[in-house]
């Protein structure tokens, strides 16, 4: 992702802050609902905060080298998603327990995922 640096990115600029150790901490509603724009498909869910999506792939192997993409970003940014699978369909769910709520780790990871696909 390119982004103008001209603006700064509050998410990006989270997450950075995240990098060097600093405390993370939970997007406000109008962050969470302007994060929830710009991603495909993603839900909020409705029993806590946190967002959803259902993946659907050609057949198990490719929903498998999704997971294990993902794994590796998922280690890299050290934030591991709630998932199941079943056979051809990999359901998400993404939030932040340590914030009890969505942060930018959250929002990171569900843009990689969704560039994924």
């Amino acid at each position: 992702m390119i982004e103008n640096t001209a603006y700064p990115n509050p998410i990006r600029i989270g997450l950075i802050n995240i990098m060097r150790g600093k405390m993370i901490k939970k997007l406000s509603n109008t962050e969470q609902s302007k994060a929830l724009k710009k991603l495909n498909g993603w839900s909020k869910t409705e029993d806590r905060e946190a967002i959803f999506k259902t993946f659907s792939f050609k057949d198990f192997n490719e929903a498998f080298g999704f997971m294990s993409r993902a794994a590796l970003k998922a280690e890299q940014i050290n934030h591991h998603p709630e998932w199941f699978n079943v056979w051809n369909r990999v359901e998400v769910t993404l939030s932040t327990h340590d914030a009890n709520g969505l942060t930018v780790l959250d929002i990171e990871l569900a843009e990689f995922m969704d560039d994924l696909v």
